[in-house]
């Protein structure tokens, strides 16, 4: 019989596990997706999307198509129950779905209660509808500016889009004649400038450092926030930071019906896997990107986590189809790609500036690791978009 993979989640893990694993066994298998949500998302485009230079048409596309035209069911709908021990999951409806080999790829979740008032008081742009929220509280600032708070809060793991949206700010403050006259303001738990989540770079706090003076940005760095209020954001010393216009990264979490999976998850909703990205648990069962629980080789004195969006999730799920398609063959699943050992490839956007960032590890100790300044990144994440977009859509996951 036909062994069926059933793959949660329809984003950057789901979509290339599930295409992955039927490419990998040149379409022998029965691939089900299912997806909260019918639409890929380009997530690093977010930062934009306040600002008017995206749209939600600019950055997604509906996942059925792709995935149909590739002989892979869809069933839009939410996991709400997992039961590793009967192989079953239960979706919306109280459907139960059976698989022999499961890929957790669900993605995250604002931790909404992370300091008070942050759901209530500030934006954010780590999903599409809170970013398209942003975009109207920026439109209402430009009408009445004043001081601005960007912050990447305690926990948060998601720095780059934090760097990305304080400079894009900087440069639309520019655009607007406004730079003089507003105090622009970023707040980190980074233990240092360009800690980035991944315990920093070469030269790399020098860089960031250089870019926060060139415009004008001052900042606090290994700090808390102690809560927010309208109009003003406290940090864990005391110091109040009054704003017109705030932008807060939180941390991320898992998907809270995992809590209940007789205990595969953690409090967070990360699920411990080993380097194959199989779950410490079940052989069965895989989990990739945010929802793969990943130990920092470091403390600080904020808690810091550990960016695995984007290029990781990619690596992490391609490394889970290659081992599914190993164990339907009948064979050991011997690919690994330890998270700490996947590359760090980002471009991270400053308007019509920017930074790419290149090492060999994504943790430390590495061997290589390097900061490129310049206009080239800006055209580099602007071609990267289309390109990402154009291949995901076609189904082209074994493309680069």
């Amino acid at each position: 019989m036909r062994k069926k993979v059933l793959v949660l989640g329809a984003n950057f893990g789901g979509l290339t596990a599930a295409l992955a694993v039927r490419h990998e066994l040149d379409g022998d298998v029965d691939v089900t997706v299912v997806s909260a949500s019918d639409q890929f998302l380009f997530n690093p485009s977010l930062i934009w999307l306040p600002f008017g230079k995206r749209d939600s048409a600019d950055i997604t596309f509906p996942v059925a198509p792709t995935l149909e035209s590739h002989g892979i069911e869809f069933i839009h709908a939410a996991a709400t129950g997992l039961d590793p021990v009967a192989k079953k999951v239960t979706i919306d409806g109280g459907r139960e779905l059976g698989y022999d080999y499961l890929v957790i790829a669900t993605g995250y979740r604002n931790k909404d209660d992370v300091v008070p008032g942050f759901k209530e008081n500030a934006n954010t742009i780590t999903t599409l509808p809170a970013a398209e929220r942003a975009a109207v509280a920026w439109r209402r600032y430009l009408d009445r500016p004043g001081d601005i708070v960007i912050a990447a809060s305690q926990g948060a793991g998601c720095f780059g889009a934090a760097y990305e949206f304080l400079f894009n700010t900087a440069y639309q403050l520019r655009k607007a004649g406004l730079h003089k006259q507003v105090k622009l303001t970023y707040v980190t738990a980074e233990p240092f400038l360009g800690h980035f989540g991944i315990g920093g770079l070469p030269h790399g706090e020098q860089l960031l450092g250089m870019f926060l003076r060139k415009e004008g940005i001052d900042a606090r760095i290994s700090t808390g926030i102690d809560h927010i209020d309208q109009g003003a954001m406290v940090l864990a010393d005391g110091e109040k930071l009054p704003f017109r216009f705030s932008m807060v990264v939180p941390p991320f979490l898992g998907q809270r019906f995992l809590a209940g999976a007789n205990g595969m998850a953690d409090e967070k909703g990360y699920i411990a896997v080993r380097d194959t990205y199989q779950s410490e648990k079940y052989d069965d069962v895989y989990a990739v990107g945010v929802a793969a629980a990943v130990d920092a080789p470091w403390q600080t004195p904020t808690p810091v986590g550990v960016p695995k969006t984007g290029f990781p999730t990619e690596e992490m799920a391609h490394t889970a189809a290659a081992n599914i398609a190993a164990q339907i063959r009948g064979e050991e699943p011997t690919h690994k790609k330890a998270f700490g050992d996947i590359k760090a490839v980002c471009v991270m956007d400053a308007g019509n500036n920017g930074v790419i960032i290149l090492a060999d590890k994504m943790l430390p100790p590495r061997k290589h690791g390097v900061l490129i300044p310049g206009p080239q990144a800006h055209l580099m994440k602007l071609g990267f978009e289309k390109y990402f977009l154009w291949k995901m859509r076609h189904g082209y996951v074994q493309l680069p």
